[in-house]
């Protein structure tokens, strides 16, 4: 299914807001939640903890991860000026040999955002080994990595012009990408208990104030009470909160690293 795009729909600086106005503590334990031993394994500690020596587990992880944010490299690359058909090709072949070649040993443990390795890499790619392969016949010899590239030049067209470097655009898209696997979670985890018609009322609270969104009204369309009705909000809100802090972490490589991001993805998306 084609990842739809969060600005058809909302300001995403606005899902933002709402995590950090409805955020409780990450760890409700006595013992700090920044202690590196209170980190659970995420896709992308259990990659980087394989090192030279990657495992079934490190090899699923990382492939997961390539799947949820390819599109960031794709629009980074259009941006450089690549041709769409080019485009796919490179995006195609960078996470081929990124997985065939286990270029996630030259990542660096104390830098470990994903999203830091990934662009890095993908600049290595491009000038020093794309040359050697951009003549491929499309179809062809490319490695295949599953990727939704047939939707990828769609999503690109339905951005808006701007003066951005290809760098930022790799980064908003980023931002976006997270916000959205947030809500297709949240979205499938209320569906998978047969709450997918309340999930699509309710998903407005998670950015509007209440004038915005009456309770009441809200209660009525539902057929709830305006007390039930806030505490589903409630649940929904902090239901959000644990999903994009674990969406987050499975990008980080430590606990203290998580608010950080949080932070840029503030700082990025208020650029837009």
């Amino acid at each position: 299914m084609a990842v739809k795009m969060l600005r058809a729909h909302h300001d995403p600086c606005d899902e933002l807001r709402a995590f950090r106005n409805y955020r409780t503590e990450m760890n409700t334990t006595s013992t700090s939640p920044n202690d590196p031993g209170n980190f659970p394994a995420t896709r992308w500690t259990v990659v980087l903890a394989a090192g030279g020596t990657p495992s079934p587990e490190s090899a699923v992880a990382l492939e997961r991860l390539c799947q949820s944010y390819w599109y960031p490299l794709y629009a980074y690359a259009r941006r450089r000026g690549h041709s769409p058909p080019d485009a796919e090709d490179l995006t195609q072949e960078f996470f081929a040999r990124l997985l065939e070649h286990n270029w996630i040993a030259r990542a660096d443990r104390h830098k470990g955002r994903f999203r830091s390795f990934l662009l890095m890499a993908m600049k290595r790619f491009l000038a020093k080994e794309w040359d050697k392969v951009k003549t491929i016949k499309r179809g062809g010899q490319v490695r295949l990595v599953p990727l939704q590239l047939d939707t990828a030049e769609s999503r690109y067209t339905r951005e808006p012009a701007d003066t951005c470097t290809p760098e930022q655009v790799f980064e908003q898209q980023w931002a976006l990408t997270l916000l959205e696997s947030v809500l297709q979670r949240l979205r499938g985890d209320y569906a998978s208990d047969g709450k997918g018609g309340l999930f699509q009322t309710l998903e407005p609270c998670l950015i509007g104030s209440r004038d915005r969104q009456p309770y009441a009204a809200l209660a009525a369309e539902l057929g709830m009470t305006e007390g039930a009705v806030k505490m589903a909000v409630c649940r929904l809100r902090e239901r959000y909160r644990v999903c994009l802090t674990e969406e987050i972490g499975h990008t980080v490589a430590s606990a203290d690293e998580v608010e950080e991001e949080l932070r840029h993805l503030f700082r990025v998306l208020n650029r837009r």
